[in-house]
């Protein structure tokens, strides 16, 4: 569930406000890549410090640990919205680093894709006229035509019977005369 402005703001202190604020609408899109990840850093440290003192709170509310440091007021509570507003923010920080990311793959791929155009359409014209054939000195020899060979069917006929006959042979039964 999404936290209010106004809420996360009642929750932390003057620094962690600034921090968190960078992360809203308008001023999270003047913000560039590097600035973006230490930004991402230091939410993530933040989210993890309050990570460990809400399951401290949890364990010390059970019985299972004894007080860390000074006596802290209240129950865990109030950490646990703080980290829920800290998670938040990373969260708003990394969708926007994943839109910048995207944003320069698309740009990296539309030059790509015109460079390949533009070399696609350099090899289509041909720089050099075709050279043509060498000067001869002599009459040009004749290409042989291949023609179809006709075979009679009589030729024909009569090879399959020569198979046939053999292959009687073979069998050793007696061939039909033709």
């Amino acid at each position: 569930m999404s936290i209010a402005s106004r809420a996360e703001l009642s929750v932390l202190s003057h620094e962690e406000q600034e921090m968190v604020r960078l992360t809203h609408h308008p001023a999270i899109y003047q913000l560039d890549g590097e600035a973006l990840r230490a930004l991402q850093r230091r939410l993530r440290e933040q989210r993890g410090k309050m990570r460990t003192f809400v399951r401290q709170k949890r364990r010390e509310a059970r019985g299972k640990a004894e007080p860390r440091g000074a006596s802290f007021p209240g129950d865990a509570e109030q950490p646990r919205r703080r980290k829920q507003v800290f998670a938040a923010a990373v969260k708003r920080v990394a969708k926007e680093l994943g839109r910048l990311r995207a944003l320069e793959a698309r740009t990296e791929h539309v030059e790509a894709a015109r460079q390949a155009l533009a070399l696609a359409r350099t090899n289509k014209f041909v720089h050099h006229p075709a050279a043509g054939d060498a000067p001869r000195t002599g009459p040009r020899p004749r290409r042989p035509v291949h023609r179809g060979r006709r075979v009679p069917g009589s030729t024909i006929g009569s090879i399959l019977k020569a198979g046939k006959v053999a292959q009687a042979i073979r069998d050793g039964r007696p061939s039909q005369p033709a």
